[in-house]
């Protein structure tokens, strides 16, 4: 099998780095990226026998591939330091990394929702984040930036598990940072129609979870991560009508 590098990045992530780095010690080097970490962050990775490095925080692509140009490995397992990978997962990269079919593989993320994980039959999130090395780079999406590959992917049925936010308020407050850090994304962009987005695309957001995703099954909690997207879906075009408004009345 060839190397493979687990790679995370961190800041302050001493509730849930333990799980993210024990579902990693298979690879054969962990390397962790910390931005200033004032918690037991470091000490979790020296106990994991992490390589451990530090750069300011730069942006969340550009410190992600910061990370990735560290890792010494032809693969790369890319978490997030509130990730783990499950048992099934790890068994099912091992054997497909014995005789590789792709140079890209996006895995099954299950979302922790507030005080429980998704009923089963509620539909994961595919996301890329094994490959290889030599043909992937981070985007230069400013919020939301993922892995993209230069050459042929995969669905792997390999989940991982998500632990998110524990509390509404703390989702809240997420979706509220994040959607202003799109903003000047956004009108760099000139969205078009986004009238019809604003007025539109929260319902979708909604629908696409609650049924498409089939977060009904999951009762209350699926309820709410249906809702608080819908919420995030409002306010990363709320705050572009917003801030177009305020420079309006500026001039």
């Amino acid at each position: 099998m060839p190397r493979v590098s687990g790679v995370v990045t961190t800041l302050d992530n001493g509730a849930t780095l333990d799980a993210c780095l024990a579902s990693l010690r298979w690879c054969d080097e962990l390397v962790v990226l910390d931005s200033g970490s004032g918690d037991e962050t470091l000490g979790i990775a020296q106990r994991h026998g992490a390589r451990i490095e530090y750069q300011a925080f730069a942006g969340y692509g550009p410190q992600k591939q910061a990370a990735i140009d560290l890792a010494t490995g032809d693969w790369i397992l890319l978490l997030d330091a509130d990730e783990h990978l499950t048992d099934d997962g790890r068994a099912a990269i091992m054997r497909e990394l014995a005789a590789p079919r792709a140079d890209g593989y996006r895995l099954p993320r299950q979302e922790w929702l507030f005080w429980r994980w998704p009923a089963p039959g509620t539909r994961p999130n595919w996301q890329l984040r094994l490959f290889r090395k030599a043909a992937g780079r981070m985007n230069a999406v400013p919020v939301h930036a993922a892995p993209e590959v230069a050459g042929r992917v995969l669905d792997l049925p390999a989940p991982f598990r998500h632990y998110g936010e524990p509390t509404l308020a703390d989702r809240v407050d997420k979706v509220n940072r994040y959607s202003s850090g799109l903003v000047a994304h956004k009108r760099r962009k000139r969205v078009r129609f986004i009238a019809l987005r604003l007025l539109l695309y929260p319902a979708f957001a909604f629908l696409k979870l609650y049924l498409g995703k089939r977060y009904f099954l999951s009762g209350w909690a699926g309820y709410f991560a249906a809702r608080t997207q819908a919420f995030y879906a409002f306010l990363k075009y709320a705050k572009v009508v917003e801030s177009q408004r305020q420079d309006a009345t500026a001039e």
